[in-house]
């Protein structure tokens, strides 16, 4: 059982390794997520303006940028165990979340069918889904910790699983949250005949209604 335990905790060590220098003390992506949601917190609370969310939005692309290095670094290793395999899923899906949120929240910040009301409330909105996917994060790396082995082999897979299973069910929420979003611009678009705009802004297709 401690064997099995040893061999997914080795293979976390070789997820983090190489070009990134990642590991959880070195580079948590806990605390990547964080930086992204308190970049998020200070769009909601001090943008007024779209101008203003547009200047705020800097810092959040500035440490999407950062993360993006650690999370492809984690993307190019191979051959792990299957239980550490899903551990670095489970923090790729991360990664996942972010782009989703920076990618379209920057083009919406270019979309004139949202006010700055608006942008300020789906900030809001994508805050909370990012807190709630780095929630389950936390208890991963809770999970993964060495000096939590009083955990049997089952109960620590149990939770792995778990964890995997629920940011899964995030990272599609994010989606459907931005189409869901998007969609709301399209159908103002067309009312106005500006419809090949904001599918030119968005990637010229109808895939998010």
């Amino acid at each position: 059982m401690k064997t099995r335990i040893i061999i997914i905790l080795s293979g976390l060590c070789l997820l983090c390794a190489g070009r990134a220098s990642a590991q959880w003390v070195v580079s948590d992506p806990g605390n990547l997520a964080q930086g992204i949601i308190n970049a998020a917190k200070n769009i909601v609370h001090t943008s007024k303006t779209a101008t203003n969310m547009v200047a705020n939005f800097q810092e959040t692309v500035k440490i999407y940028e950062q993360g993006k290095k650690y999370y492809d670094a984690l993307k190019s290793v191979h051959n792990l165990v299957k239980d550490a395999r899903k551990v670095q899923q489970t923090i790729l899906m991360v990664g996942d979340i972010t782009e989703i949120y920076v990618t379209s929240f920057q083009r919406m910040l270019q979309d004139d069918h949202f006010t700055a009301e608006e942008l300020s409330a789906i900030a809001f909105g994508y805050t909370k889904l990012l807190e709630e996917s780095n929630d389950v994060l936390t208890e991963l790396k809770n999970v993964v910790n060495i000096t939590t082995l009083s955990m049997t082999d089952k109960e620590r897979m149990d939770v792995v699983d778990r964890c995997y299973n629920a940011m899964r069910r995030y990272r599609n929420l994010v989606g459907y949250y931005t189409n869901k979003n998007i969609s709301v611009s399209y159908l103002r678009a067309q009312k106005m005949n500006d419809a090949d705009r904001v599918l030119s802004l968005y990637g010229g297709s109808a895939r998010y209604w």
